[in-house]
């Protein structure tokens, strides 16, 4: 599953870099700029290209976040690291008993 996963992945990201490249520098096509034109429900959002990297782009996130779920198992500790460590008490210095 993680493999499939993370080819999707590695698919998504390449299509959505080749989308982002192919698109005009228009500026704000996504509803980011400032001007009256570039909104949201304006015209320059509404071509194919816009609306495909904005698809392709939710499906890399969605994909992303299964992937860390998918994978987040294995990278909880099965024990802690206190509990492999064995106190050497014959290493360990002692204290004089009378110190005057």
């Amino acid at each position: 599953m993680e493999n499939i996963l993370l080819i999707l992945n590695i698919i998504f990201a390449f299509i959505l870099v080749i989308l982002v490249l192919m698109q005009k520098s228009e500026g704000g096509a996504l509803g980011i700029g400032v001007s009256q034109e570039s909104y949201m429900f304006s015209r320059t959002a509404g071509n194919f290209m816009t609306k495909a990297t904005a698809v392709v782009a939710t499906l890399f996130i969605i994909c992303s976040l299964a992937l860390t779920i998918v994978s987040r198992g294995e990278l909880s500790p099965k024990s802690s690291v206190l509990d492999t460590i064995e106190e050497k008490t014959e290493d360990t210095p002692s204290i004089p008993e009378n110190n005057n």
